[in-house]
């Protein structure tokens, strides 16, 4: 009995609480507080020194940029007065053949003039024209009794012929020309076959 009301008695306890004073009586341990790193004027120094080359780099790249910027302006002015005057000094030599033209077409009006005197003037002002296209590079594309060439020739009708031999051109419409070993356009031309059985009977 007796260890049974020991046993009751032990049960109806209650357990022991703390209370927040009991707590905030308890010390809290002290956090050492920690210096910043102590910088030496030597390492100081050198910070400075490599901030100004930065600053000093970067007004370089300031200058490279602008002296960049006005060569790329330079070059597209300089290509677009390329282009614009690239014909300047053919039309410098064409001036006269101009003026030549002009003086034959100022001579019809005289009385004087006959057709022998205008045709040898026009001939010689197409020849004068010649000389200057072919100084600047033209090339005629000669095709009479030619081979017939697909990449230069232009063939608009054939023609039975016994003179020339099939696929060769017979007579020429209109002149082919280069421009520095460059098609500008093709010969027309008309090129030559053989007669057909009916046409050689007759």
């Amino acid at each position: 009995m007796e260890e049974n009301k020991q046993n009751s008695n032990t049960a109806g306890e209650k357990p022991e609480v703390v209370t927040d004073s009991e707590n905030l009586n308890q010390t809290e341990p002290e956090i050492e507080e920690q210096k910043p790193p102590e910088i030496k004027k030597e390492d100081l120094d050198n910070l400075i020194q490599k901030a100004s080359r930065v600053d000093e780099y970067y007004d370089k790249m300031l200058r490279v940029s602008a002296d960049f910027d006005n060569y790329r302006k330079r070059m597209v002015r300089e290509r677009h007065n390329t282009i614009k005057f690239a014909n300047e000094s053919l039309v410098v030599k064409l001036l006269p053949v101009l003026d030549n033209l002009e003086a034959a077409l100022s001579a019809t009006n005289s009385n004087n003039i006959t057709v022998d005197s205008l045709k040898t003037g026009v001939t010689m002002v197409l020849n004068q024209l010649k000389t200057i296209f072919a100084e600047a590079g033209l090339e005629e594309i000669n095709a009479i009794n030619q081979p017939f060439d697909p990449i230069v020739h232009e063939a608009i009708s054939e023609q039975e012929t016994r003179d020339v031999s099939p696929g060769y051109v017979v007579s020429q419409i209109r002149k082919g020309y280069k421009f520095n070993s460059k098609l500008l356009r093709p010969a027309t031309v008309v090129v030559a076959k053989a007669p057909s059985k009916h046409n050689e009977n007759n």
